[in-house]
């Protein structure tokens, strides 16, 4: 975990919270890590509150975290940086 800036652990989830610098950037990081998660086949729950965005990350069918969600956390990450999101703190 630490190797995750700006996540931390939920239970059984692993949660982050990003910040876009407009709607738009906000639904781009988005749709760039929705890309990600289908080649994966791994889903994250997804929040988007105007340039607010909230991820959480849980392999549901194990009943945890995994090493899948650590991977796309570091997508969601590659994303940002793409798209200029950055870590809400």
């Amino acid at each position: 975990m630490t190797a995750l800036d700006g996540w931390s652990r939920d239970g059984d989830a692993i949660r982050s919270e990003y910040k876009a610098t407009s709607f738009a950037d906000g639904i781009e990081f988005v749709r760039l890590v929705a890309a990600d998660a289908d080649d994966m086949n791994h889903h994250p729950d997804i929040e988007i509150s105007y340039t607010t965005i909230r991820w959480t990350l849980s392999t549901h069918s194990e009943g945890g975290i995994t090493q899948l969600d650590i991977e796309l956390a570091h997508r969601i990450a590659e994303a940002a940086g793409q798209t200029g999101a950055r870590v809400s703190s």
